[in-house]
């Protein structure tokens, strides 16, 4: 379990970010400058609204500890990888997800832990573990700002085999967080079994509302539905290896996975059952057949 955490999982989320990295070029952060108001409405949304909802949520479903703190750190997280393919299938505006994937990943280094902070200390009162702000901040650094930056410079020295590889890490990726989010369940089973009915409707409400809020807002802000699309994508689906790393820091020097990361190993099943049919409506909405939508 040891190796799980302190080398699959860092492992893991490092060669997601590295994918993500080998995707991105240099115009997908420049590109926020051409299109300031759809980008800020989306980072509105994922770094006030998501919190915000998440808290009340945890509030409504009578979440508390270690539980609602790991359900803030979903919230705190950005999007992952799994936004842009999930954004392409609504036929949402990609570029918009890709910039709101990078430039808010690179941002939560600096905002995850400050916000973790606030969760721990509201939610959980005397019994907080003390929070190492800096050491959350250079480790996340260290897995997701990193791997980024080298997947850029990857791709910027050689595109054609930057294109091969990105699947294969892809694969990778996908296999070690298969592994991790079972280890996590499985270490916490009694009380991911306590909590389930809690916990998993909680889950289900939170990336629904999201969902939804995050694409009705931009249209009632007269913004473009596949903008739209992609605000709800972004805003409802979070990276959950982040959380689960995140957790992980916070749960330090306790013995296999600690209870802070049921909520994103949970959460990492329930964002397809929930975002997949919600990409179905969204396609079904732009064609007419569901909502009157312009595109």
């Amino acid at each position: 379990m040891g190796f799980l955490i302190d080398v699959a999982l860092p492992l893991s989320l490092a060669f997601i970010m590295l994918s993500l990295g080998v995707g991105l070029t240099v115009s997908d952060f420049t590109r926020v400058g051409r299109q300031p108001t759809s980008f800020l409405i989306g980072a509105a949304h994922q770094m006030i609204l998501l919190p915000i909802v998440a808290f009340c949520v945890a509030l409504v479903f009578g979440l508390e500890g270690a539980l609602a703190v790991g359900l803030m750190i979903l919230a705190f997280c950005p999007g992952g990888v799994t936004t842009n393919m999930l954004a392409k299938m609504a036929n949402g505006d990609v570029a918009l997800s890709v910039s709101l994937t990078a430039v808010i990943s690179l941002l939560s280094v600096l905002t995850v832990p400050v916000l973790l902070v606030l969760a721990v200390d509201h939610f959980m009162e005397t019994a907080a573990p003390d929070v190492d702000i800096l050491g959350i901040a250079i480790s996340m650094f260290a897995i997701t700002v990193v791997p980024i930056v080298i997947g850029m410079i990857f791709k910027g020295l050689a595109p054609v085999t930057a294109v091969k590889v990105e699947p294969i890490l892809d694969v990778i990726a996908k296999i070690l967080f298969a592994v991790i989010v079972l280890a996590a369940l499985a270490t916490n089973l009694d009380i991911f079994a306590e909590n389930l009915f809690s916990l998993g409707p909680a889950l289900f409400v939170l990336c629904g509302a999201l969902i939804a809020l995050g694409f009705y807002i931009p249209k009632l802000l007269g913004r473009p539905s596949s903008e739209a699309r992609t605000v709800a994508v972004e805003t409802g689906i979070q990276n959950g290896t982040l959380a689960l790393a995140v957790a992980a820091f916070l749960g330090a020097g306790t013995d296999g996975f600690s209870a802070f990361a049921i909520p994103a190993a949970v959460y990492s099943i329930i964002m397809y059952i929930v975002g997949l049919p919600a990409v179905w409506f969204m396609r079904k909405a732009q064609s007419g057949r569901v909502l009157s939508s312009p595109t």
